[in-house]
């Protein structure tokens, strides 16, 4: 069984940063397609990065954020910079065997989530 936990939510002002952390519990962490997602109240939930051997980001991101995974750690993170208002969400960790997706469809396993507030 796989278990994600994440950490470094917070709130933060306009144009500030912040690091979410996802802990990830398994043997098999190198060989997983390991993304970020976002769900804003009212919203669907929404892609915003993965990474496997290369990395992939949502237009809204690009730029601003930046995806890294330690293998050794069982760790992927999610650099955010130049925050804005509209980023506000709660940010969920995923883990997804098939390599070549950004369909939350297709990750079977999610973290807790993590809340991001910011202020304008």
């Amino acid at each position: 069984q796989v278990q994600l936990v994440e950490s470094g939510g917070g709130l933060v002002q306009t144009g500030g940063s912040l690091m979410l952390s996802c802990a990830v519990s398994g043997r098999t962490f190198s060989s997983y397609n390991m993304g970020w997602f976002r769900q804003a109240p009212g919203k669907e939930r929404e892609f915003v990065a993965r990474i496997t051997s290369s990395t992939y980001y949502a237009d809204s991101v690009k730029g601003r954020f930046t995806i890294s995974r330690d293998n050794a750690k069982n760790t992927v993170y999610l650099q955010m910079n130049s925050l804005k208002p509209e980023d506000t969400a709660v940010y969920y960790c995923a883990a997804s065997s098939s390599l070549y997706t950004s369909d939350r469809r297709w990750f079977s396993y999610w973290g807790q989530g993590t809340q991001v507030t910011v202020s304008s």
